[in-house]
This record gives structure tokens, C-alpha cells and sequence, in this order.
């Protein structure tokens, strides 16, 4: 499927029809032209609904025991007692077998039967993947997720494909601080916090503010770099999804391009 860009001209003025490439040391090497995809309207009603899809397809069915709270013998007096109308133990008077019981079975218990995944349409997820990837193109999305970009950086960030080089976190900070994104990475550090809730007992400690996103076609040496600083990922371009390119189903994720990163986006949205 090849996603037509004729209807969405009037987002020229947001994208510029070339973007240039930056080197590592920050400075311009040269401008390529601007893939399509970056020129799909955001759909963010459409973002959310896959980003929803994607997260409930790792939900796991549970159920309880259907025979739990039922492995009784107990039968109701019937009437004519001056006592409720319940299943009672014999040779005594306590009630078993209804919810309201202790050791009763449970109301509206889970069933593994109930359908909690979420399907979509391949149609609409390619729609909203396009949708996801045009957003981190426009300073005024990114800015509402709270991510802090500097005036004189522009939209999309391309850097050479060196970047997919570099394994080593000291390198990797120093490129991100030539290019004024450090700050933002700060932002994520300063904003880990401990969860409330009984979610700290279970493996999920704290919550991380998410922070850079590194687009690149090689991960295996980035990424080693990259794993230590808060809130960055790195993902192979074409493993790209709504999930990592809008957390939270809010579009608009602060994200660095390499130069055939970019090149495989234009092959791969035509």
C-alpha cells in the first residue's frame, strides 16, 4: 500500500521539503529530500486506537477454578424457617456455596474466556504508524509530550549513519550535547519517580519518563551506548510502531534519524 500525499499539502508549511543531515560534530553536511510520510495528516484518534491494540495483545487470559467455592455438599432448608433461602452445611446453620459466603464461590469470577485482545486493521495500523511518524516532525507535538528542543534545531533531526558506530555512552552523550538534545535527557533523569501503589512489589518500581528516540538500520552497536541513559531506545527502522514512536498513545516522541534510516522510510511508504 502506498500512502498518497496529494490531500496533505497544507502541512508543507510545517515540513520543509528538504531536511538537512548533520554530522556528529553538529555541523550541516548536506539536505535530502523529505520522505512523504512525513506529510500524513496526525490522526491522533487513530494513533491510540493501534497503541491500544499493540498493548492488549500482550495481555495474558486468566480465569479462576470453575469449580472454586462449589466443592460442598450443602443444600438449602427451603422455607418455613424464618432463614434465608441458602445452601447451609449440614448439621449446621452457616451458608456456603453463594458469593455472599465465606468460602463461597465468586460473582462474575474471570473467565479466560473473555475477549480482552484488541484487533485492528492492517490498513489503519500502517495508516497510524505513517501518522505516528509525521508527528515527531512538527516542534508543536513534540513540545506538548514535554520534551525540550532548542529554537535553532528544526525538525525531523537526521544525523550521518556514523551515529550507528558509536558503543559508547561518553561518545554518545557528547554527540547528543553538540546537538542541544542533552537537556532533554536530563528532563527524563530528573523525572523518575517511585509508583504508588502495591505496582512497586511487582516489578514495576518506578515510572521513567521516555526521552529520545534513535531511528537507526543497524542496533548492535548503539544500542549497547545507548542502554544506560534514561528514557532513550533505540529501534531498527524497520521494526518501527506506534507503540515506541507515540508512549502512551500521545503522538509526537522526540526522535533522531539517521541518513538511511530516512531513505528506508521513503522506500518503505513510497
Amino acid at each position: 500500500m502506498e500512502i498518497t500525499t496529494a490531500p496533505f499539502l497544507k502541512l508543507e508549511g510545517k515540513v520543509p521539503e528538504r531536511i538537512p543531515v548533520y554530522s556528529l560534530e553538529g555541523k550541516k553536511l548536506k539536505e535530502i529530500e523529505t520522505p512523504k510520510v512525513f506529510y500524513t495528516p496526525v490522526r491522533k484518534d487513530l494513533i491510540l486506537k493501534v497503541f491500544l491494540a499493540l498493548r492488549t495483545s500482550r495481555l495474558q487470559p486468566k480465569g479462576v477454578d470453575p469449580l472454586a467455592g462449589k466443592r460442598t455438599t450443602a443444600e438449602s432448608w427451603g422455607v418455613g424457617y424464618g432463614v434465608a433461602r441458602v445452601p447451609r452445611i449440614k448439621g449446621s446453620t452457616r451458608a456456603a456455596f453463594v458469593p455472599q459466603a465465606v468460602g463461597g464461590r465468586r460473582f462474575g469470577a474471570p473467565t479466560t474466556l473473555k475477549r480482552i485482545r484488541e484487533r485492528i486493521n492492517r490498513v489503519e495500523k500502517r495508516l497510524a504508524l505513517a501518522s505516528a511518524i509525521a508527528a515527531t516532525a512538527i516542534k508543536e507535538i513534540v513540545r506538548t509530550r514535554g520534551h525540550r528542543i532548542p529554537e535553532k534545531i528544526d525538525l525531523p533531526i537526521v544525523l550521518e549513519d556514523r551515529l550507528e558506530e558509536i558503543d559508547k555512552t561518553k561518545k554518545l552523550r557528547e554527540v547528543l550535547k553538540k546537538l542541544t538534545l542533552w537537556s532533554d535527557i536530563e528532563r527524563a533523569r530528573k523525572g523518575v519517580k517511585i509508583r504508588a501503589g502495591k505496582g512497586k512489589m511487582r516489578g514495576r518500581r518506578y515510572k521513567v519518563p521516555k526521552s529520545i528516540l534513535l531511528v537507526v538500520t543497524d542496533t548492535e552497536n548503539i544500542r549497547k551506548a545507548a542502554r544506560n541513559l534514561v528514557g532513550v531506545d533505540v529501534v531498527n527502522v524497520h521494526k518501527l510502531n506506534v507503540e515506541l514512536l507515540a508512549p502512551g498513545g500521545h503522538p509526537g516522541r522526540l526522535t533522531v534519524w539517521t541518513e538511511s534510516a530516512v531513505k528506508t522510510l521513503a522506500e518503505k511508504f513510497g
